[in-house]
């Protein structure tokens, strides 16, 4: 079982000395490589790490402290402004104008033979940025990170190590045939899962293995958006992608076709966990609904071993912001009637309902604030823009074990632990009195985006 370190280890008492600084920046000039590592003299070392929040705003974006809500740091950017986790654990890609950038939020968990060192610093925004006309999906799996630019079709795979040094590293830079809303995926044999399409129309999935060449196809993909990755077979990743007309699953170097009732069902954003084999979607069915939208009660949990589908229904609406997986693979959905509901993935068993915010309506754009959820460290971070709240709820139990007041209103959320998994693991042996937690080699998983 995973464990929320911070609640195991006291984050409300820990001292994070050199922390409450504020940076104030702008997007740098893009460039493949540079950007310095801050001097070790800026850090502090402490006994455990506590998850820093991250939220974007009209302005830019602000870390907070998770254990007081302090304000750690602060950036300023132009435009609007998306936040997607670059796959270290440590820092967050944001993307603004025409440039995907990497924020330092200052979280160092340092290996040393069997124990880790801990160290913090302050949050600021690098000059580590990659060009992106319309910047698109940030997708990190294995030890890799994909940029997708939607203007232009340009792929960058990264590795997220190197950040820590103050390096971005680019592995490979690549592109899809035409620019689209698109999305790449770096798999774990060296080989890249991406899209094809146009602006007009996109239902193209493809595999190239290492040195570029076509291993796998499907067309079979209408309106193809949204991606997650599951528990690998012994052959190798397992990806799943939502369609129009039912997701596909690649697994054993094959796509394989979701069926589904009717002619229509659009799953396109997903939520996967590299321990489990089932994949949590939403679950539209109809293709042109009444008022342009539809506001649906079922999710579709998937199961990726042989391409069923579970439809639960949770009696209220959801947004696409309100799906996330737990620690331990749970399926997370906030709704409408304000609960965030936690079940369990094989079952579709509701474990908890917990209420954590008033009643609320999807806004007419999805630019616009509205209740979101991030989930890292064993807990979900529950934010009522309205309010200007958040509440941090325990997954394994439903309760909500601490409130902070926001300091802005936030439109994207991310958190950080300072390891790419996001959770901390009691590892075997140790007792949790007397021993740091160590960090788990689980990978991270993407938040698909609804438009």
């Amino acid at each position: 079982m995973k464990r929320r370190a911070a609640v195991l280890l006291g984050a409300g008492l820990l001292a994070l000395t050199g922390c409450g600084g504020s940076t104030d920046g702008a997007l740098g000039e893009s460039s493949d490589r540079g950007g310095e590592a801050a001097p070790a003299s800026d850090r502090t070392e402490v006994g455990a790490l506590t998850p820093r929040i991250v939220l974007a705003h009209e302005g830019g974006v602000t870390t907070l402290d998770s254990a007081d809500g302090a304000v750690l740091g602060s950036a300023e950017l132009e435009g609007y402004v998306r936040l997607n986790p670059a796959g270290d654990g440590r820092h967050v890609a944001v993307s603004a104008a025409d440039a995907i950038t990497m924020y330092d939020t200052g979280l160092l968990a340092q290996g040393h033979g069997d124990h880790f060192h801990y160290y913090v610093q302050d949050p600021a925004l690098t000059d580590l940025s990659v060009p992106a006309p319309q910047p698109g999906h940030v997708v990190p799996h294995g030890d890799r990170t994909a940029l997708f630019a939607d203007g232009t079709g340009a792929i960058t795979i990264i590795d997220p190590a190197a950040l820590a040094e103050g390096e971005l590293e680019v592995l490979e830079e690549t592109a899809t045939e035409a620019p689209h809303h698109g999305v790449a995926v770096p798999l774990t044999d060296g080989g890249l899962l991406l899209t094809q399409g146009t602006e007009g129309m996109r239902s193209t999935v493809q595999v190239l293995d290492a040195e570029g060449n076509l291993t796998a196809e499907t067309t079979d993909c209408p309106g193809v958006h949204g991606e997650a990755a599951a528990r690998p077979t012994e052959s190798g990743d397992v990806i799943s992608l939502g369609c129009e007309n039912g997701s596909v699953i690649y697994r054993d170097g094959e796509f394989h076709k979701v069926p589904i009732e009717g002619d229509y069902q659009r799953s396109g954003n997903q939520h996967g966990d590299e321990d489990s084999t089932i994949v949590l979607a939403d679950h539209k069915v109809q293709a042109d609904p009444a008022d342009g939208k539809e506001r649906p009660t079922e999710i579709a949990l998937l199961d990726t071993r042989d391409d069923s589908t579970q439809i639960v229904d949770l009696g209220s609406a959801y947004w696409f912001r309100f799906l996330d997986r737990g620690p331990d693979g749970e399926a997370l959905v906030l709704t409408t009637d304000g609960e965030l509901n936690i079940l369990d993935p094989e079952t579709g068993e509701m474990l908890h309902e917990v209420p954590v915010t008033e009643e609320w309506t999807e806004p007419e754009q999805w630019q616009q604030a509205a209740p979101m959820m991030a989930v890292a460290d064993g807990t979900a971070f529950v934010v009522d823009p309205q309010a200007r709240t958040l509440s941090m709820v325990d997954v394994a139990s439903g309760e909500i074990y601490r409130e902070l007041e926001l300091p802005v209103v936030p439109h994207e959320i991310q958190v950080t632990t300072g390891i790419a998994s996001g959770e901390y693991e009691i590892a075997p042996g140790f007792d949790e009195d007397e021993h740091d937690a160590e960090p788990s080699d689980g990978g991270g998983d993407h938040e698909g985006h609804d438009h």
